[in-house]
């Protein structure tokens, strides 16, 4: 007997379950990666990965909607923490051009996220022995991405406890505007002065938090 196909209707109310259990992964477990946590999603629904995933940004979508419901308050500090570290981390390393991009930036951060800085180098060399002069420990990052708008390298660092993933490019990269790999538009990145804006941002809107403790 031939397999009835699904409805649109079933198939749209899949990907809404999907996404939100993937989101629910990623706020509560630490995963990281958006096709990882689609795919446990999914098996954890009972549903073959030959069905139709939920694109990323629906993902993103449910995961925001998850933390105003759920952790509002933890991670607008844990945000403003994160976005902290990472200026301190971009200031530290200014010589090398730095831009904040990923979850931190986008506000999609989670308990467990791991700050996402491009720097743009005459060589990776020159950052390693940059970190190796200060005393600065790091370690190569695995899996590093393939194609033309891949990185020259990536390096793992924590900073104050906060896990840093540093993505080194070539200086002549800077000018080119590269796609999210999650999305596929165009890679969101910010400097030094509009993160500084978005922690201001984000420390005004958490001063009526209870407990919470604004400052540089």
């Amino acid at each position: 007997m031939p397999r009835h196909k699904p409805s649109n209707r079933s198939q749209d109310s899949l990907r809404r379950a999907i996404a939100s259990a993937a989101a629910r992964l990623m706020a509560e477990d630490g995963i990281g990666d958006y096709g990882a946590a689609k795919r446990k999603a999914a098996r954890s629904l009972g549903v073959g990965e030959g069905e139709a995933l939920p694109s990323n940004d629906e993902v993103a979508d449910e995961l925001r909607a998850y933390h105003a419901i759920f952790q509002e308050d933890e991670q607008k500090l844990r945000l403003m923490e994160l976005r902290g570290a990472a200026l301190e981390v971009m200031h530290f390393l200014t010589d090398f051009r730095p831009y904040l991009t990923g979850s931190v930036l986008d506000g999609t951060a989670a308990r467990y996220a791991e700050i996402e800085i491009d720097l743009y180098a005459d060589s990776a060399k020159d950052v390693e022995i940059s970190l190796l002069s200060r005393n600065m420990p790091y370690e190569a990052a695995g899996g590093r991405p393939t194609g033309p708008e891949g990185p020259e390298a990536q390096l793992r660092l924590e900073w104050n406890g906060n896990p840093v993933l540093l993505s080194i490019f070539s200086r002549d990269d800077e000018r080119r505007q590269r796609r999210n790999p999650r999305s596929g538009r165009t890679q969101a990145r910010a400097r030094a002065d509009a993160v500084e804006a978005l922690a201001a941002e984000i420390a005004t809107r958490s001063r009526d938090v209870p407990g919470a403790t604004v400052g540089g």
